[in-house]
């Protein structure tokens, strides 16, 4: 499927432990969404991914993100579309730094609006072992705790949606012959909590807004990695097709 232009710049948001592309000798190693820029950019779109920390929680990164919006698009409204943790530094940016008018959309890809079952685990499980050992190496780690379920409850009341933004949602849904190796603990642990999920997220903690898809696939798979089972049981599809109806539906809305 080939996307449409749009009239405004897209604005690519990594997630936790994201980045835009790592790079070697002036040598693009592995790019974090993968393809999916220079596919809208064939079709004349404007499309920006800032790098933002990996580990630090969802205000700071959002700071970060409104920096970089006001140096690269300072006079021209966004189209926003975060992965993950990108989603929330994308609702926190419109809500509560004053960003509201510089944003068109807010489109969220396997978000954990409601947080995560799986970062309660990991928190309630390894917290007094690891956050030590993270504070020693001067390692930022409140991102973590932003995506637990009581920290997302807190987020939700605090960071309402803003009139005038459209909101849209994806979730992924990884189980059957999607469900690999890698996602088989975090994938059962949140199953066993929150029903159908990604390996991370749950499809019910993804819904957010007035548009809302379920897509077939792991988390990183959301964002065009492949999906090894999925190919090799031969139900593998062209993730950039998903993609495009995005842009085809924020087109819709007249953007």
């Amino acid at each position: 499927m080939i996307p449409p232009r749009l009239n405004s710049p897209i604005v690519l948001i990594h997630g936790l432990f994201g980045y835009d592309q790592l790079s070697l000798a002036g040598h693009t190693l592995r790019v974090y969404f993968r393809g999916i820029a220079e596919h809208f950019r064939a079709r004349g779109n404007r499309v920006l991914v800032p790098r933002l920390s990996p580990t630090r929680c969802v205000a700071e990164r959002a700071a970060q993100l409104k920096a970089f919006l006001l140096w690269h698009s300072p006079n021209e409204p966004v189209h926003l579309i975060g992965h993950s943790m990108g989603g929330l530094d994308a609702r926190y940016l419109v809500s509560q730094l004053d960003m509201a008018e510089h944003v068109l959309s807010v489109t969220t890809i396997g978000t954990p609006h409601r947080g995560s079952s799986f970062a309660d685990w990991m928190i309630q499980r390894f917290a007094r072992i690891v956050l030590p050992i993270l504070r020693q190496l001067s390692i930022p780690h409140s991102a973590f705790q932003d995506l637990t379920t009581w920290s997302c409850e807190r987020f939700n009341q605090q960071v309402p949606d803003v009139p005038g933004v459209k909101y849209l949602s994806v979730a992924g849904d990884c189980s059957g012959q999607w469900l690999g190796m890698p996602w088989c603990i975090p994938y059962a642990i949140v199953k066993r909590h929150e029903g159908p999920n990604d390996g991370v997220v749950s499809v019910e903690s993804a819904r957010h807004g007035e548009y809302f898809e379920i897509w077939r696939g792991d988390h990183l798979n959301l964002v065009n990695w492949p999906n090894r089972p999925a190919a090799w049981a031969g139900i593998e599809h062209n993730r950039l097709d998903d993609w495009s109806r995005l842009l085809h539906r924020l087109r819709d809305f007249g953007f």
